[in-house]
């Protein structure tokens, strides 16, 4: 089942077009590595498809919904705010820099969400989130404010404040690139135990390693493009272009 399809995606900002006929899909239970340099476009594909940006042309559709369809004219549409609403709640984003309420605490930049906007009552609210916070290994953490936290226990409550929305699908934008390598090993091991777990998801990511290992599919961006997508054992091995092996390089050196 696809769980996301994106076609012929582009996207501009003034005269600068960072997004140019992105087009790939995401099937239930699949994890997929986006790497490439920096400023290739990975993190604003991420937001288009989160709503975050507002894309200039193409197609996205999410859980079966069109999210960004063409009209009769080829014009690229937005769906109605009932169904971009429905959409959002099916997709959950991890950002690099954590964005968890610096004047709530653990608990309540959790629980938040699903009691404000899923109608949850607090009660069970409360007790998904000290389930997902003992998944995190955060529990005697549920008092703390942000400010007492690592960047590492900032960032896994995070992905529980994500996973607490119950998404569909999993978004990471460069989850680890605020943290040092030791707190890097914990978010990887979290998300590795999500990928176990069958959540779909797509990971911006620079750690290499990790994505040759827990990925199902990986995409390679330059310059707005796909350059190349695949099997992890194809971009990361022999049959891979030039291009991808030059730039792997930077990181087995």
């Amino acid at each position: 089942m696809s769980m996301l399809e994106v076609n012929n995606l582009s996207k501009k900002f003034g005269d600068l077009e960072v997004l140019k006929d992105i087009s790939f899909d995401v099937q239930k239970g699949e994890v997929v590595a986006v790497i490439g340099p920096s400023g290739s476009g990975k993190s604003t594909m991420l937001r288009c498809i989160n709503q975050l940006e507002k894309a200039d042309g193409g197609s996205i559709r999410v859980c079966g919904s069109d999210m960004l369809s063409k009209n009769e004219s080829g014009k690229s549409v937005y769906a109605d705010n009932k169904t971009l609403r429905t959409i959002r709640l099916k997709t959950g984003l991890v950002f690099q820099n954590f964005n968890l309420f610096p004047h709530m605490n653990v608990l309540r930049n959790i629980t938040e969400a699903p009691v404000c906007v899923l109608g949850k009552d607090k009660k069970s609210a409360r007790d998904h989130a000290m389930e997902l916070l003992r998944k995190m290994g955060l529990e005697s953490k549920s008092d703390a404010y942000p400010c007492e936290l690592s960047g590492g226990q900032q960032q896994r409550v995070s992905i529980a404040r994500a996973l607490a929305l119950e998404p569909q699908i999993l978004f990471f934008d460069e989850p680890t690139s605020a943290l040092d390598p030791e707190l890097t090993g914990e978010i990887l091991k979290v998300i590795r135990s999500l990928a176990d777990d069958g959540m779909t998801m797509v990971i911006v990511t620079h750690e290499m390693a990790f994505a040759r290992d827990v990925a199902d599919k990986v995409i390679f961006m330059e310059n707005g493009y796909i350059v190349e997508m695949g099997a992890p054992s194809q971009l990361f091995g022999d049959d891979a272009s030039d291009r991808v092996k030059q730039f792997l390089a930077r990181f087995n050196s």
